[in-house]
């Protein structure tokens, strides 16, 4: 692997589910993902180079850039496409820019998962009040998801909306951690998170010790 360049994350996203499209575009400042489209999210360190990573993505395919955020320590970069074919496309323009694999990238680790069921008026409101998506009812289920490193967290949401009639509450896929908040009935919220640990178990890639404390 490169020793100029850290794959933190490395995933592609066949079909875009409503909710997870819908809430890309409440919080991109780029051109915004449609349901349906195929996409591409890229993290790497340091967080500079993702701007190197756009370069090499869009001069040699036809994705459409959604996110581009730049930290000091880590670089996300979201791409999305009618044409899944552009998006794969896309994933190799990077690999190959770089010499790498995909498999170079960190393998998701769940940090924390957490399920509560009956859940407060006022908690609600806590909620309900920070979260981009949809909303949370007093009396329903609520699961939280943190994940490392935090590209993986749109994946999981995806696929919690692909396998359960959920509510995506909200959703933050950039920086150290991934956090995912979803709401819903408590059996859907079950069929959600065993949907998450499965994709997540399926994607190989460096051992996962964590980030260093700075």
């Amino acid at each position: 692997m490169a020793e100029s360049i850290e794959l933190r994350t490395f995933t592609q996203i066949d079909v875009l589910q409503p909710q997870v499209a819908s809430f890309i575009a409440t919080v991109a400042r780029g051109f915004l993902p449609l349901e349906g489209q195929a996409a591409l999210l890229v993290e790497v360190a340091p967080g500079m180079s993702v701007n190197v990573v756009t370069d090499a993505i869009l001069k040699k395919t036809a994705v459409i850039p959604g996110m581009q955020i730049v930290e000091r320590a880590f670089g996300m970069l979201e791409v999305h496409s009618e044409d899944q074919g552009q998006v794969a496309a896309a994933g190799d323009a990077l690999l190959d820019h770089y010499g790498i694999k995909k498999e170079d990238r960190l393998a998701p680790r769940i940090q924390s998962s957490q399920v509560i069921t009956g859940i407060e008026g006022y908690h609600t409101q806590l909620i309900n009040r920070m979260r981009h998506g949809d909303m949370i009812q007093q009396g329903e289920t609520l699961y939280v998801l943190e994940v490392h490193p935090a590209g993986y967290a749109l994946l999981a949401t995806n696929e919690a909306e692909k396998a359960a009639k959920i509510k995506v509450l909200e959703m933050i896929f950039y920086g150290a951690f991934g956090r995912v908040w979803l709401g819903g009935d408590e059996e859907n919220i079950a069929q959600a998170a065993k949907a998450i640990e499965a994709v997540l178990a399926t994607i190989s890639g460096r051992e996962n010790k964590g980030d260093k404390p700075h």
